[in-house]
């Protein structure tokens, strides 16, 4: 067993986390709706067209099962 330390804010193991990453990049990047029906709407919509795709969805979903230690100094501050 080998332990690793992680910081502790790990999006790479949460795929919760690029669902979220997905949705904004999708419905509110660089857009202000305006109303909260209208943003409504468009995440029921992102909802619909994602659950047409599952194996999209798995693939962007994907879980990390390592970390690339280069990348993790990046985001720990000294």
């Amino acid at each position: 067993m080998e332990i690793i330390l992680l910081p502790g804010y790990s999006p790479d193991f949460m795929p919760v986390e690029e669902l979220w990453r997905w949705l904004r990049e999708e419905v509110t990047n660089f857009f202000c709706h305006a109303t909260q029906q209208q943003l409504i709407q468009d995440v029921k919509i992102f909802q619909e067209n994602i659950n047409q795709t599952p194996f999209k969805v798995a693939d962007r979903l994907w879980r990390t099962v390592s970390l690339d230690q280069d990348i993790e100094k990046l985001r720990v501050s000294n």
